[in-house]
């Protein structure tokens, strides 16, 4: 991480979330604790930002300067509210397709990703705002750039995105290695949300319980699945095939 996309010290980041400037997550020294701090505090309440308590020794190793006990990360992009472009898909006439990512947080993983959704011409990426990468520049250069056009949502939860799709008439296909469904099997025409997990846990047991579909990819070799940024594209292709034949 360059110094360039970070900020130092409490007053420093509580000015530039006041000006608007996109935070991705904060990081404050464990034992911090004085009007600065929460000030901060009730500010970060309000939003998505995740903010971290970390021994003195991390926030030292990400900076000599003096950050006074807080480092805030910069995002490389505005991020987008769900509940905005989903009206703005069908007022455009879009048959959407949204790409929800449920724990992925390989930033090389998430810029091949969105790399494949700009070629494909999905409509958004979903992200949580805990646990999960974010778009930093190290996630803009794998993905080639896609990420500076690509609108990217950061909701405070999968499991609410998922539910406000439902409701919004999309389907929601979730893609499970333990599906009975082989995913060319399902219909892709109408409007499409696709949840896929991230590299360790895959989707949430809580989110695979509320999708419409689960489906799997067949597997032929010894390795029991794909990276998610394959499995990905496989699926975003998937969609894109059937409605080109229809």
């Amino acid at each position: 991480m360059k110094e360039t996309e970070m900020i130092f010290g409490t007053r420093a980041v509580i000015e530039a979330m006041q000006a608007g400037k996109e935070i991705d997550k904060i990081l404050m020294r464990r034992d911090l604790q004085n009007d600065l701090s929460r000030e901060l505090f009730n500010i970060v309440k309000t939003t998505n930002i995740p903010i971290q308590r970390v021994p003195q020794e991390k926030l030292d190793r990400l900076t000599r300067k003096n950050h006074q006990g807080v480092i805030a990360f910069i995002s490389a992009v505005t991020y987008q509210k769900l509940e905005d472009i989903v009206p703005f898909l069908y007022e455009n006439g879009k048959n959407p397709l949204i790409l929800l990512l449920d724990g992925v947080t390989d930033v090389r993983n998430f810029g091949a990703i969105a790399r494949s959704c700009e070629c494909a011409g999905v409509d958004a990426i979903v992200i949580p705002a805990r646990n999960s990468v974010s778009v930093n520049a190290d996630a803009v250069k794998t993905s080639a750039g896609a990420l500076l056009s690509l609108p990217v949502c950061k909701e405070a939860s999968i499991t609410e995105a998922i539910k406000f799709l439902k409701n919004c008439g999309y389907k929601v296909v979730a893609t499970n290695e333990k599906a009975q469904a082989d995913y060319t099997e399902i219909d892709y025409t109408a409007p499409i949300a696709l949840v896929m997990g991230g590299e360790d846990m895959g989707i949430a047991m809580e989110n695979l319980r509320i999708c419409d579909e689960m489906v799997k990819i067949p597997i032929f070799g010894n390795i029991a699945s794909l990276n998610v940024s394959a499995a990905s594209a496989v699926m975003i292709y998937e969609v894109v095939r059937q409605r080109k034949e229809r």
